[in-house]
C-alpha cells in the first residue's frame, strides 16, 4: 500500500498521546482532510499536490475546504506541530515515569508506535518541513530537540561512558531506523515489523559487551 492509499483509508493523523488512558477524541471532517492532504504530499511531493487535489481526494469543494485551511502550507503547520508537541510529551511521561532500561525500553516502544502509525507523516517531514515559514519551522525544531534531549538524559543515565553529544549521535541514529517505515513494504506483518525495529533499536542503543 502507497503512502497516498494508507493516507485516504484512514480517518486521521495520529498524532502521539501522552496520556494512554484518555479514550480518543472523535475525528473531525477537518481532521481528515489533513490526513488526506499528508498522504498527497508525502507521495507527490509538496508542489506536486494543488488545493483541487486535495478537494477531489476528499470529496471537498473549493469553497468548503477554505473553510478548514487557508492553503497548503496551513496544512503543512497544522500536520507537523501537533505530532511535535505530542512526541515531547509522550517522551516527557515515559521518562518521567520509567527508570533506567524501564525508561529506554518505554521510549523505543513509544516511538515505534509512532513511526507505524504515522508513515506519511514522517516522509513529509523528511521532504517538506524547509517549506514552512520561519517562525514554524523554528517551533518544530524547538519541539523535536527537547524530545532528542529526553533520550540523551535516559541514554547517559545507563550508559554513564557517553557524554551527551555521543548520546545524542546515537538517538538520531535510533530515529533513523524507527523513522524508516515510509520506506518499508507491506511484505512483513506490522507486529513483526515493530518488534523488528524494537529489536534494532535497542541494539543500537545498550552497551556492547
Amino acid at each position: 500500500m502507497t503512502l497516498e492509499q494508507q493516507a485516504t483509508s484512514r480517518s486521521g493523523p495520529s498524532a502521539p498521546s501522552a496520556a494512554s488512558t484518555t479514550p480518543p477524541r472523535r475525528r473531525s471532517r477537518r481532521d481528515e482532510i489533513l490526513e488526506i492532504a499528508v498522504g498527497l504530499f508525502a507521495a507527490r511531493g509538496y508542489h506536486g499536490v494543488s488545493m483541487d487535489d486535495i478537494g477531489s481526494a476528499a470529496g471537498v469543494t473549493g469553497p468548503a475546504l477554505y473553510h478548514h485551511f487557508a492553503g497548503k502550507e496551513a496544512m503543512l503547520v497544522a500536520a507537523l506541530i501537533p505530532v511535535s508537541e505530542g512526541l515531547l510529551a509522550g517522551g516527557r511521561e515515559r521518562v518521567a515515569t520509567h527508570d533506567g532500561e524501564a525508561a529506554l525500553e518505554s521510549l523505543i516502544e513509544f516511538h515505534v508506535d509512532f513511526a507505524l502509525a504515522n508513515p506519511a507523516v514522517i516522509a513529509l517531514h523528511l521532504h517538506e518541513l524547509d517549506r514552512l515559514p520561519d517562525e514554524p519551522r523554528r517551533q518544530i525544531r524547538r519541539l523535536q530537540r527537547l524530545y532528542v534531549e529526553e533520550w540523551v538524559r535516559v541514554l547517559t543515565r545507563i550508559r554513564p561512558e557517553l557524554r551527551a553529544e555521543e548520546a545524542r549521535v546515537l538517538a538520531h541514529a535510533a530515529f533513523g531506523l524507527m523513522n524508516s517505515t515510509p520506506f518499508l513494504g507491506g511484505e512483513v506483518h506490522r507486529d513483526r515489523v515493530a518488534e523488528l525495529l524494537r529489536a534494532a533499536t535497542t541494539a543500537a542503543l545498550r552497551p556492547t559487551s
